[in-house]
């Protein structure tokens, strides 16, 4: 009896060293997330690497625990409902869409499955009827709005002290963008309010940029202001900075990616940082939260870049009173 009590403590004993270190040998489970683009991968691909990296500070590494199945629409209506349905489909532990269009798109595609979605800088979220109040969102969407209708009038002020006073000043508006609309109301009260005369150019994509620009200069338009949310602009900033300074026409954007490749100026949000709060977001749905409960954030602070070297090259003058409000000039 002694000698098969001993058997059984050694076999406990063994046991306690066993299991622990079975679990410890066991695969974490993976997360999966999507992510859907109304562009392409490589003009954002900086911001899929801030989203990324504030996922390893909450301990979630692509390959090891996290599963990101990416959807480029490249600016094609179409592409971007089969990838919202696509990811709909997968049953995903969240999606992030990241702008408007993207956001609308999977909405529609989640009405039956409910799967959660982060949405990242989106103008308006309420007015564009995707959530109920930015308190309680309501549904399966939360995030971060990007408020660029309440930047406009802040991002013409600026712009209009570096143009002359009778300026004209043309307006980019992408035809296929459900806010814009809704922006460029108002920017026409923010103009009117300034005294100054707006010229809405449509474009419904990168082959219209042209013929924006001949209208520019048909026109006789001193200036030119991109409306901001618009992932097809910044998808295709390279060509729009290119032509700006082809046709030396000083051009206002939303986000300074397009001064640091050589636009004049922009007033906005700091997209890099916006998409590592949405990291945030993502973490505590996948904890268990749900988007209904997780308030949509509000922007609290916008970034002025310059862009002396294009100012030269263009020949306007950057006020010195203008140039200390500046969070960066680029020289």
């Amino acid at each position: 009896m002694q000698y098969s009590i001993k058997i059984l403590v050694l076999s406990a004993a063994a046991m306690s060293v066993l299991v622990p270190l079975a679990l410890a040998q066991a695969p974490e489970k993976s997360k999966r997330v999507g992510i859907i683009v109304n562009g392409t991968s490589g003009p954002r691909r900086h911001l899929e690497q801030a989203f990324l990296e504030a996922m390893r500070e909450r301990g979630y590494v692509e390959g090891r625990n996290l599963v990101l199945e990416r959807r480029f629409a490249d600016g094609s209506p179409e592409r971007l409902r089969e990838g919202a349905s696509e990811l709909a489909a997968l049953k995903l532990d969240a999606i992030v869409a990241t702008c408007s269009p993207s956001t609308n798109a999977v909405k529609q595609a989640t009405t039956a499955s409910g799967t959660p979605i982060v949405m990242a800088n989106v103008s308006d979220p309420v007015g564009q009827g995707l959530i109920a109040s930015l308190a309680r969102p309501g549904g399966n969407i939360t995030g971060s709005s990007s408020q660029a209708d309440e930047t406009l009038p802040k991002m013409l002020e600026l712009f209009s002290a570096v143009l002359p006073k009778a300026a004209r000043v043309a307006v980019l508006h992408n035809t296929r963008n459900p806010v814009h609309p809704r922006l460029w109301r108002e920017l026409l009260l923010a103009g009117k309010a300034l005294d100054m005369t707006l010229v809405r150019i449509d474009v419904a994509g990168p082959k219209d940029f042209p013929a924006a620009f001949d209208t520019i200069a048909r026109e006789r338009l001193g200036a030119l202001l991109v409306l901001p949310d618009d992932n097809m602009t910044m998808n295709f900033r390279a060509r729009l900075v290119e032509l700006a300074t082809t046709h030396r026409i000083p051009t206002a954007y939303g986000v300074r990616e397009f001064v640091v490749q050589g636009g004049l100026m922009s007033y906005g949000l700091n997209y890099a940082l916006s998409y590592r709060r949405t990291a945030g977001y993502v973490d505590k749905i996948l904890a268990g939260a749900k988007p209904a409960d997780l308030p949509v954030e509000q922007p609290t602070r916008f970034e002025f870049v310059v862009n002396l070297k294009t100012a030269k090259e263009l020949g306007v003058t950057i006020p010195q009173s203008l140039l200390v409000r500046a969070d960066e000039v680029i020289q």
